[in-house]
């Protein structure tokens, strides 16, 4: 289980790009392995069979360890490097990204190059959705149902997370909390129930929190 939050994307988005008639076309996708990186390029290469270039970059694990890049036939470090690049610069991880490339005829240059599949690979982590996978500590809290009506309405107020719900002869509500905050949301309800609602540790639970997008200063 990761000891810190990281970043990374959810699901697949594309993007297109042309400059000097050569097309640019990219795929993102989340990804878990490297097994699923490499099957996601290689249906992309499938897919279009028909390009000169399918090249590729993916990061993997929370702490974006395995990096791993492909020209695919650019000249050396002219592709692949700079779409990794783009990926670890908006931090992200457990991502591949294939950039698929139509030559328009017009050569583009070592620069061109670098600066073409950066961009493009730029273009579809924009349009991507991105969140931050976050650790959060489970804790089952057992209450009697005359507690209940005030405890809810302390976790709205708090906007604490909420788990998993047992109706028995008490209830039990899972509470997801900040590390930080565990010590003191835990002595708040103690003081909330008078000493009469129960704590039991529930390990870690990961959460995606949408990453909010910085607002447009010209706007």
């Amino acid at each position: 289980m990761p000891e810190k939050p990281y970043k990374t994307t959810t699901g697949e988005s594309t993007a297109n790009y042309e400059i000097q008639r050569s097309k640019f076309i990219t795929h993102t996708q989340h990804v878990e392995s490297e097994d699923e990186a490499r099957a996601y390029i290689l249906a992309q290469k499938k897919a279009y069979f028909d390009a000169r270039h399918n090249c590729s970059a993916y990061v993997l694990g929370p702490n974006g360890a395995k990096q791993k890049s492909n020209d695919d036939g650019e000249p050396g470090g002219t592709a692949g490097n700079p779409i990794l690049e783009a990926i670890k610069k908006k931090n992200l991880t457990n991502v591949v990204i294939v950039v698929t490339r139509y030559f328009g005829g017009i050569k583009l240059g070592a620069g061109g190059l670098i600066r073409a599949y950066s961009h493009s690979a730029v273009l579809g982590l924009d349009a991507a959705d991105v969140v931050t996978m976050t650790p959060l500590a489970v804790v089952h809290v057992r209450l009697g149902y005359d507690l209940l009506a005030s405890f809810e309405n302390f976790l709205r107020q708090k906007n604490i997370r909420t788990g998993e719900k047992a109706y028995a002869e008490d209830v039990t509500v899972d509470i997801l909390l900040q590390e930080t905050e565990k010590d003191d949301v835990l002595a708040a309800l103690t003081d909330l129930t008078s000493g009469r609602a129960r704590f039991a540790d529930g390990g870690v639970q990961v959460i995606a929190v949408p990453v909010t997008p910085a607002p447009d200063a010209s706007a």
